[in-house]
């Protein structure tokens, strides 16, 4: 593992130095998407809704929207917000380990000492196993203040982040209200069948079958030759260079449809340049439309051409 972050446990006088690590990480099989006609690639374009242009990533400025109004934030204005590049895990209390509710707890990270005698380290592990205490702490990661638990999973040290009190939906549905009665013997015979399933929890016992059974299809997928050379699945065109010029996708739509007007009306250069002057202008809604087609043969020439 590498680690992600490198900081210190901070409580009272006490100073911990500790690397962090992220404790989980995902198994699920990566797909992509493909067409089922040739197996080419699929992809998706950060275009404009205002002008129809294909954006680079330099020019793309964030925004809130509240339904009605639209606030852009620009990198300035963010830039401007107190950024947090503490390297300190502060512990703000601690607290019984059974009051941590577990609807809270989110993304885990493992804590290593990261000091030349991990003393300090072991003293805090070891009295929050005797006190059976959970130490909440602040801290911040990738400029975001986090709250956190910080608690023991056998020799290490866990810093699990918890979600807001805000963030945590209230469950309000009427139906719980209603009252319900319950007999003594049906209480009973629900115990009963409980204890026929009690064991203990041991989750290596379980496993994840549908992505093992992707794995077994993709495999004999390949073993029967049901697959295709990854270099056939992207076409011939050039990437798109995000730091680059910015594509004019009306401008291209606008060009196909000149040069197949005047292909078709054969009056060469001269028909072309009458429809090239009004292009300046708004394009009707219906103009886009009608050459989208066209400009699906045109666009890679003139996208070198250009």
């Amino acid at each position: 593992m590498r680690a992600i972050w490198k900081g210190a446990l901070t409580f009272g006088l006490v100073n911990v130095p500790v690397k962090v690590y992220s404790a989980t990480e995902d198994h699920d099989v990566s797909l992509h998407q493909v067409h089922n006609k040739d197996g080419g690639r699929i992809r998706y374009q950060r275009k404009c809704e205002v002008c129809g242009e294909v954006v680079a990533y330099q020019d793309i400025d964030k925004a809130y929207d509240d339904g009605e109004r639209t606030v852009v934030l620009t990198a300035d204005d963010l830039a401007s917000l107190p950024a947090e590049r503490s390297r300190e895990i502060d512990v703000v209390e601690f607290v019984p380990s059974d009051q941590v509710d577990l609807l809270t707890l989110d993304k885990a990270y493992y804590l290593e000492p990261d000091s030349a005698s991990p003393k300090a380290y072991v003293l805090l592990r070891r009295t929050l196993e005797q006190t059976d205490r959970t130490a909440i702490v602040r801290f911040s990661l990738r400029q975001k203040t986090r709250l956190a638990a910080l608690r023991v999973r056998g020799d290490v040290l866990v810093l699990q982040t918890l979600l807001w009190a805000d963030e945590v939906r209230e469950a309000a549905f009427p139906s719980l209200d209603e009252p319900v009665r319950i007999s003594a013997k049906e209480l009973e015979l629900s115990a009963s069948l409980v204890e026929s399933f009690a064991s203990d929890f041991d989750p290596s016992e379980f496993a994840d079958e549908y992505q093992e059974e992707l794995r077994v299809l993709i495999e004999a997928k390949i073993e029967q030759g049901d697959a295709l050379d990854t270099s056939e699945t992207f076409g011939d065109h050039e990437e798109e260079d995000t730091g680059g010029e910015v594509i004019d996708l009306m401008a291209a739509l606008r060009a196909s449809v000149e040069r197949s007007r005047a292909a078709r009306e054969g009056t060469g250069s001269d028909a072309a340049s009458k429809p090239a002057a009004e292009s300046t202008g708004s394009a009707k809604p219906k103009t886009v439309k009608a050459a989208a087609k066209p400009a699906a043969k045109k666009k890679p020439a003139k996208a070198k051409a250009s």
